[in-house]
């Protein structure tokens, strides 16, 4: 198939699943990057339903090349820093070939299924594919009520370079951050550590947790951040490299103060 022809299989077999979109799907342009827009739409909004194999194969080879035409980009390419064990790099998550990177999840743990929306957590589940949200959605069955903040989950991380993804809830900050605020975010980065750890992994990328849709203010966020992976790695032997991984040039000025970066 060409990549047009993977494109328009995809989006008609996700409207055989959910035919409800049909007419707003008929507005989009044929070919290009509308197209590709309205796929990685239909996948945002698509419930955990029972996943096919013929789906499964071209969807995994369009992301697959997506992916390798992105630029895959090694955890050793992270830029050290003045502490230990811990390095900055600035850029899209989804292109770094880490044993794990660090998912700021909602309390479902499914995925965003707003259409396109620009949170890490769309970004994440478009790239991997179908395959996260029902992996998301096993683990959630098993457990039985949604997921608490400052916890993790660990789940294979399908198209995405990386081994793993970590799934972690930060808190919501509704006006003033308060103790519970503060402690809830530096159980995210300790969960996720100590999950890690547990799984025998060596390198575990972090993205600003909360400090998006969820309105942690950045400059306190990144503190506590760092607090908590230094005192992580001051206890642990294994060896284990800590990414902060931003995109924003505020959360690289910030980062390049906290931890003596360059």
């Amino acid at each position: 198939m060409t990549r047009e022809e993977q494109i328009q299989f995809l989006i008609d077999r996700l409207l055989d699943d959910m035919p409800q979109y049909r007419e707003q799907a008929a507005q989009f342009a044929t070919g290009g990057a509308s197209r590709r827009q309205l796929l990685r739409g239909l996948m945002n909004v698509r419930p955990p339903l029972p996943l096919d194999a013929g789906f499964l194969s071209v969807q995994d080879a369009l992301l697959s090349a997506e992916t390798a035409e992105k630029g895959i980009v090694r955890a050793e390419e992270a830029a050290p820093t003045g502490e230990p064990g811990v390095f900055l790099r600035q850029g899209d998550i989804t292109r770094l070939a880490a044993d794990a990177i660090v998912n700021a999840a909602n309390s479902a743990l499914l995925g965003c299924f707003i259409p396109c929306h620009g949170c890490i957590d769309n970004a994440i589940h478009s790239a991997a594919g179908l395959q996260l949200r029902d992996e998301c959605h096993q683990l959630m069955l098993a457990q039985g009520h949604e997921e608490p903040a400052g916890q993790a989950k660990l789940t294979a991380a399908y198209n995405l370079p990386a081994k793993h993804v970590l799934h972690t809830v930060g808190p919501i900050v509704q006006g003033a951050v308060t103790g519970q605020d503060r402690r809830e975010l530096r159980s995210c980065y300790e969960a996720c550590l100590t999950l890690a750890a547990e799984r025998r992994l060596h390198s575990v990328a972090f993205c600003c947790i909360s400090t998006g849709e969820f309105h942690f203010p950045n400059q306190e966020a990144a503190m506590i951040a760092a607090a908590a992976v230094k005192e992580f790695l001051c206890r642990d032997d294994s060896g284990m490299k800590v990414i902060f991984n931003v995109f924003k040039d505020t959360d690289l000025r910030i980062y390049q103060r906290l931890l003596g970066a360059d």
